[in-house]
């Protein structure tokens, strides 16, 4: 790929400008649903370099569209939404919020398409098609992309070919990993309130004690992926939440639990809600309880399933720029909703991750086999990208992915 070679030999010229925006956005962190600065950045840039763009979609939500002729359309993708979490970092650009903080690297994701942006635009003569750039919103409360599509996304960007969107986790900086097929889980949670009927802790016959009730409940989720889903097929249940009562000596009338399921097959995910369901019922009548449970499944995420042939055809460009540092992606448990969008457009999609942990403190941690416990994570007040190569990284990553559809040579 001579042509995309071309244009990422001009990163050099736009670095500078890319890094301080990103220190600028980890400083200026914004909460799901108030990404209005993150916004009006990202478009003042957008405008400036040529693209269509429209602001205020769900939300904080915009796009910027650059047609530069005949050819495919590839939509890249890129969540601006920051966390309620009280940074740890220590970082001279650390967060300025109270308690937010961009602490799962959306801020390298948006600086990592603009930079993207930026080089499209500046050499149109290199590509041809459409490029769209779509910087969602409230990614961290899965229902962002939903907003931005019953908000008239569809209308408002040309049909894409393929849709784009990359993560930054954590390894080795300057890595580029893909999966075919499932690559992040689906995710649902569950709250579910049961009824017993309160009174005196030392007369518990006159009661229905809800506290016990919740606890066989606890139990019983328990062997629903022990028990009911095939070794083979992973699923994670977690229950994360129980509360009921006010004074050791008085029984409640009520308990709730709230918990979390992960799974990366439809069948699984209704099998599981559908056990817990079974469950919740079946244990309330087994303890006498007054009333059936109610359970509410809410803050879904959809599972993330990347295109056979979309992906073959990135890990192949990815291959050719990369070299040895475009790797296998493993399956991982975490969860988003960037699929909501290609899925309600009907396109296919591939979703790949960057490496955002300095080299040689991964290299470290995995000869002392401490990766787990050194390296933090995504959604640690102590997670912070080291900031090269890990936006050249991010940034060439999207201008290779997308000159996969975009250049012909």
């Amino acid at each position: 790929m001579n042509a995309v070679a071309d244009i990422l030999n001009d990163y050099e010229t736009i670095r500078a400008d890319q890094e301080a925006l990103y220190r600028d956005l980890h400083a200026h962190p914004e909460l799901s649903h108030d990404e209005t600065r993150t916004a009006e950045e990202v478009s003042r840039r957008l405008e400036a370099w040529g693209f269509d763009v429209h602001t205020g979609i769900g939300g904080a939500g915009l796009v910027g569209i650059l047609r530069n002729g005949d050819g495919a359309t590839v939509l890249m993708r890129a969540d601006t939404d920051a966390l309620p979490v009280t940074e740890a970092t220590g970082s001279a650009y650390a967060s300025t919020a109270d308690r937010v903080m961009h602490a799962c690297g959306h801020d390298v994701h948006v600086a990592c398409l603009l930079g993207a942006a930026q080089l499209l635009a500046s050499h149109q003569d290199a590509w041809s098609g459409t490029a769209v750039v779509l910087f969602q919103p409230a990614e961290e409360t899965g229902d962002g992309a939903r907003t931005m599509l019953d908000d008239g996304l569809a209308d408002v960007i040309p049909e894409p070919d393929v849709a784009l969107a990359q993560h930054v986790l954590p390894g080795p900086s300057g890595t580029a990993l893909t999966r075919p097929g499932p690559v992040l889980s689906s995710a649902d949670s569950v709250r579910i309130t049961v009824y017993g009927r309160g009174g005196h802790g030392s007369m518990p016959q006159k009661t229905v004690d809800p506290v016990v009730l919740a606890a066989h409940i606890v139990v019983r989720l328990q062997t629903i992926v022990s028990r009911e889903i095939d070794p083979t097929d992973p699923a994670v249940l977690t229950v994360g939440s129980i509360r009921a009562g006010s004074k050791s000596n008085i029984i409640p009338d009520d308990a709730v639990l709230e918990l979390n399921l992960r799974t990366y097959t439809d069948a699984t995910r209704t099998h599981m809600l559908d056990a817990i369901e079974r469950i919740a019922r079946g244990e309330s009548q087994a303890s006498g309880s007054p009333k059936d449970p109610t359970i509410e499944v809410y803050d879904s995420f959809p599972l993330t399933d990347n295109d056979d042939a979309a992906t073959a055809r990135v890990a192949d460009a990815f291959a050719a720029h990369f070299g040895e540092r475009a790797l296998p992606m493993e399956l991982q448990t975490a969860s988003e909703d960037f699929s909501d969008v290609p899925r309600a457009l009907g396109v296919p999609y591939t979703y790949w991750s960057i490496g955002g942990t300095d080299p040689q403190e991964w290299g470290d941690a995995e000869r002392k086999g401490t990766v787990f416990s050194d390296i933090p994570a995504n959604h640690s007040p102590l997670f912070l990208p080291v900031t090269q190569p890990t936006l050249e990284t991010g940034t060439a990553a999207l201008v290779v992915a997308a000159g996969a559809w975009l250049v012909s040579e």
